[in-house]
């Protein structure tokens, strides 16, 4: 007996791009754990998701950009597809009230089409670290005026070395209140390999030979397209 054709689900009627936070202890909330998370939520809001075709139909949602764990972040974007047609504003308050305190939607707006993916070309970061300031302005200093400073992370594919110098366009240190020592001010570009702001605070112990202390509060504040000013735009824009 000849296998059926799975069945087609009918296509999206409007797309939605949603920014969302993690805060406090859901920084700690891996990628595939928000995912499932957010599934459930979607489920219990009972928002009309559009679902992919096949013999396993899954909602049709994408992930750009995530932010590793262990990270905070106010700048989190991933989009949906529905079946039905909502109002934005709407769709924001279902999800932000099924969602857990931590994981927090900010703006929910009508996709303008195109690639969000294309979009997250940079991201602002501030990394709280118990490094006293002196040192850490020492440490940027050093860093900033180096061609090139490689470091190395386990991957998926094994151990990668790679330039962290490369990714970073501005960098800068300030006293930080949430630590007693210093904060830095990174502006990341996008690129592959992904240089992460832990890779940044191992390259500038290893130009500097000062450790950058335990357990630093690394905060994601923006991502988006990178504008001829320096500055990170609105990928929601």
């Amino acid at each position: 007996m000849a296998r059926k054709d799975p069945p087609q689900q009918p296509p999206p009627v409007q797309r939605l791009r949603v920014r969302y936070a993690k805060r406090g202890r859901l920084r700690f909330t891996s990628h595939r754990d928000f995912s499932r998370a957010f599934e459930r939520a979607v489920f219990r809001a009972r928002i009309p998701m559009a679902y992919s075709s096949g013999f396993n139909p899954h909602p049709r949602m994408s992930y750009a950009g995530a932010a590793p764990t262990g990270s905070a972040s106010e700048a989190e974007y991933l989009e949906i597809a529905l079946a039905e047609v909502l109002v934005p504003a709407e769709v924001h308050a279902l999800l932000d009230e099924a969602l857990p305190p931590g994981l927090d939607i900010i703006e929910v707006v009508e996709s303008p089409g195109g690639s969000l993916a294309d979009r997250l070309e940079a991201s602002r970061w501030r990394i709280d670290v118990s490094t006293p300031l002196d040192a850490a302005l020492v440490a940027v200093e050093t860093f900033l005026a180096a061609d090139e400073v490689l470091v190395e992370r386990m991957t998926k594919k094994g151990l990668r070395e790679f330039d962290a110098r490369g990714a970073v366009l501005t960098l800068a240190a300030v006293a930080s209140e949430e630590r007693g020592g210093a904060a830095f001010d990174l502006v990341l570009r996008h690129g592959v390999p992904a240089v992460r702001p832990d890779d940044v605070l191992t390259a500038l112990a290893a130009v500097s030979g000062t450790a950058m202390g335990e357990a630093p509060l690394m905060t994601r504040l923006a991502q988006g397209p990178l504008e001829e000013s320096g500055a990170i735009g609105d990928p929601l824009v």
